[in-house]
C-alpha cells in the first residue's frame, strides 16, 4: 500500500470523526478544533470576495497569525485588490500569502490571457488550481468559506471532509445568508465594494456577472456555462494529477 494511499485513508477517517463531533457546532469551535488538531499546518483559502469577511473575522480572533492563502489570479476587479488589502489590515492578519500563477505556466498556457474566452476550465487550473497546489503543500488541512446554502455542489458539503490527503474544514457550512448579514452587522464588517453594485459572488472579471433578483449567490459566475466551480474544490483520485482540461 503505498504512502500516498494511506494518508488518504487516514485523513478519510480523522475527517468522519470530525464531522461527527463538529456538525452542529458553530463557526469559532469548527476553527478552533481546526486549529487544535493541525496548529501552523493549517491554512485558510479565501477569495476576500462578498462573504469572505465573516470567516477571516471569525479566523482572526481565533489565530491572527493562520495562513490566510489568496489566489491573485491576475484578473481580478481591482476593487477586490483593495478589499484584500483593507480588509487584512483591519482584521489584523498577519500572513496573508499572494498566490500568483506561474510565469512559465502563463507563457505556455495562456500567452495572450485570452483564455478564458475559450476554456475557461484550463483558464482556472492555470491561475487558480496549480498555484493552490502548490501553496497547499506545506500544509495539512484547509479552511474554505463554502456554504450549503449556495446550491449546486454545495448543497450536501460536510463540516469536515478529506481532500487529497488533508482535512478540509467547511465553517460555514451550516449558515444562511441571514446568519452572515448578522454577524456583519453585529461586528461592523466591511462590505466588498462590488456588493452594492449587484455582485453576491465576485471571482474573476471576465467570469462574473451581477446576478439579477431572486437568483442563486453564484448564478453571476460562468454565466451561461455547465460550469459552477473553479476546480480547486473538486475531488480528484488520491495521488491523481491535475490535468488541463475538463471540470477539474
Amino acid at each position: 500500500m503505498s504512502l500516498a494511499f494511506d494518508a488518504h485513508e487516514h485523513a478519510q477517517s480523522l475527517a468522519a470523526r470530525l464531522d461527527a463531533e463538529l456538525r452542529h457546532a458553530d463557526p469559532r469551535t469548527i476553527l478552533k478544533a481546526a486549529v487544535a488538531h493541525l496548529g501552523d499546518k493549517l491554512a485558510l483559502v479565501s477569495s476576500f470576495g462578498a462573504e469572505s469577511a465573516v470567516l477571516l473575522d471569525i479566523a482572526a480572533k481565533v489565530n491572527p497569525d493562520i495562513a490566510v492563502l489568496f489566489l491573485d489570479t491576475g484578473m481580478l476587479f481591482g476593487q477586490t485588490l483593495d478589499y484584500r488589502r483593507g480588509l487584512a489590515e483591519r482584521l489584523n492578519l498577519t500572513n496573508v500569502r499572494d498566490l500568483r500563477p506561474a510565469h512559465q505556466d502563463l507563457a505556455t498556457g495562456d500567452p495572450q490571457a485570452k483564455l478564458w474566452e475559450t476554456d475557461t476550465d484550463a483558464c482556472c487550473h492555470i491561475r487558480k488550481v496549480l498555484p493552490l497546489d502548490k501553496a497547499l503543500g506545506e500544509f495539512d488541512g484547509w479552511i474554505t468559506g463554502r456554504k450549503r446554502f449556495h446550491g449546486g455542489d454545495r448543497m450536501n458539503l460536510a463540516v469536515v471532509e478529506a481532500s487529497e490527503g488533508k482535512l478540509k474544514f467547511n465553517p460555514l457550512a451550516n449558515w444562511g445568508k441571514e446568519n452572515l448579514d448578522a454577524y456583519i452587522a453585529e461586528h461592523q464588517l466591511p462590505a466588498h465594494p462590488l456588493v452594492s453594485q449587484g455582485f453576491p459572488s465576485i471571482g474573476c472579471w471576465p467570469c462574473t456577472q451581477p446576478a439579477a433578483e431572486g437568483e442563486d449567490v453564484r448564478a453571476g459566475r460562468w454565466k451561461g456555462l455547465d460550469k459552477s466551480e473553479c476546480g480547486i474544490h473538486l475531488a480528484r483520485a488520491p495521488g491523481t494529477p491535475n490535468n488541463i482540461g475538463g471540470d477539474i
